[in-house]
């Protein structure tokens, strides 16, 4: 698949500047203003990455979010928001999507940030060879990197591709502490001050799904004034 972006904005101006300074770099677009039509157009076709602006005339981005989220687990989803919208920023990163970017935003960060995403669902789409070194075992723990499924237990892990690659990476360095800009630089690809919401709300995320009671982490572990690890002690238990 090429690397086609599905750009949902309502602003032509806005919309205008993405288009241009994506295809500069090679990037084919598709643009909707409408959220209805970007539902099912991004159900309809397979798109490398959704860049979404959460405000929109008809339905907002949240709800594209959830709704592309659920029937694509995998979809990588960017954020576009105004600066003043911090809950909602938060509320999307927790329904799932995996970065978010503020409005006014630099066209080289931009181009940057839509490059490292592409690249991760690149990676992610690319058929591994089965052997057992793509597979990860650390107490209940199993990660299986080529078939891109995580368990705990006895049970499945339903992880988003960001959340997938967070827990892996984690996984990978056990016990090793990482501060959230360490995160964004080696799970997300770069590193840019301000955007920490990102890697809180991925934490949360996979909390809920790995750990028996999330508002006591034994799993992954915060470690105050840091950042996170986590804990070979947490999946033994």
């Amino acid at each position: 698949m090429t690397d086609k972006v599905l750009l949902v904005e309502d602003d032509l101006d806005i919309a205008e500047l993405v288009r241009v300074n994506l295809q500069e770099i090679g990037i084919q677009i598709k643009h909707i203003n409408l959220g209805r039509q970007a539902v099912a157009e991004a159900l309809s076709d397979e798109y490398r990455l959704l860049l979404l602006d959460l405000m929109l005339p008809d339905i907002n981005g949240l709800d594209i979010c959830r709704q592309v989220r659920q029937a694509r687990p995998a979809q990588a989803i960017l954020m576009l928001t105004a600066k003043d919208t911090e809950m909602d920023r938060v509320v999307g990163l927790e329904l799932g999507a995996d970065d978010y970017m503020t409005k006014p935003f630099s066209v080289r960060e931009l181009q940057a940030r839509v490059r490292a995403q592409l690249r991760r669902a690149s990676l992610l789409s690319q058929q591994q060879p089965m052997d057992a070194t793509t597979k990860l075992h650390l107490g209940r723990l199993c990660i299986d990197q080529a078939q891109h499924v995580a368990s705990l237990g006895q049970q499945t892990l339903e992880l988003t591709a960001t959340e997938f690659e967070l827990l892996y990476y984690l996984a990978r360095h056990p016990n090793q502490v990482f501060s959230r800009s360490q995160l964004l630089e080696s799970v997300w690809g770069y590193h840019h001050s301000g955007y920490e919401h990102t890697v809180n709300s991925h934490i949360n995320r996979l909390r809920n799904k790995v750990e028996q009671n999330p508002n006591q982490p034994q799993i992954i572990q915060t470690v105050w004034g840091v950042g996170y690890k986590l804990s070979p002690q947490g999946v033994r238990a």
